[in-house]
């Protein structure tokens, strides 16, 4: 029977230290837990506001020379790769607008040729295709052939001259660079 009672007695003794460490474990954990969050909480605020402090100071600080440097550096090699692009392109828009105010003016002129039998003169110029000319020859069938006298792409005014030396009339462009009787002159006769 010592067995049997030794035996119950480390069972009573076994629940008696479960029940008390039930008792003891349970609010011993509770107050764990809640102190832990409470520092664990308190410790995560003052990492989020010493992050929040340097961050405040990086964006305060500006920009390195070094990183101003790089974007330079970047921004130059995007514009000498692009910049050549475009202005070839605006070159050739000016050029392309010019061939095309010059097709008008010439189908101007023919419809002036056909109503009043001639070509408007060098004097009275295409303003003739806008104005009705009151310097001799006078059209006595004239009529508005354009709304105004259009200009070459780069703003410039065309050069009219009739009657022409191999056709019945001269109409040119000074072309890109702007001087008369260079190689980039825009002809209206080799459009």
């Amino acid at each position: 029977m010592e067995q049997g009672v030794t035996f119950w007695a480390w069972v009573v003794w076994l629940l008696k230290v479960l029940i008390l460490a039930f008792l003891i474990g349970i609010p011993f954990l509770v107050i764990v837990v809640l102190v832990s969050s409470g520092i664990y909480n308190r410790f995560l605020k003052k990492v989020e506001k010493q992050l929040e402090e340097k961050y405040r100071k990086e964006r305060e600080r500006g920009f390195t020379l070094i990183e101003v440097l790089v974007v330079l550096i970047i921004l130059g090699l995007i514009a000498a790769l692009v910049v050549p692009r475009i202005t070839g392109r605006v070159d050739e828009a000016k050029i392309e607008t010019t061939k095309i105010q010059m097709k008008a003016i010439k189908n101007a002129l023919e419809q002036y040729k056909l109503d009043n039998g001639r070509y408007p003169t060098t004097e009275q110029g295409l303003k003739a295709l806008v104005e009705k000319p009151t310097i001799p020859p006078v059209p006595s069938r004239w009529k508005k052939y354009l709304d105004k006298v259009p200009k070459d792409g780069w703003d410039r005014d065309f050069i009219y001259i009739s009657p022409g030396v191999n056709h019945p009339y001269e109409l040119r462009s000074r072309g890109p660079d702007g001087e008369e009787g260079t190689e980039d002159d825009i002809d209206v006769w080799e459009l």
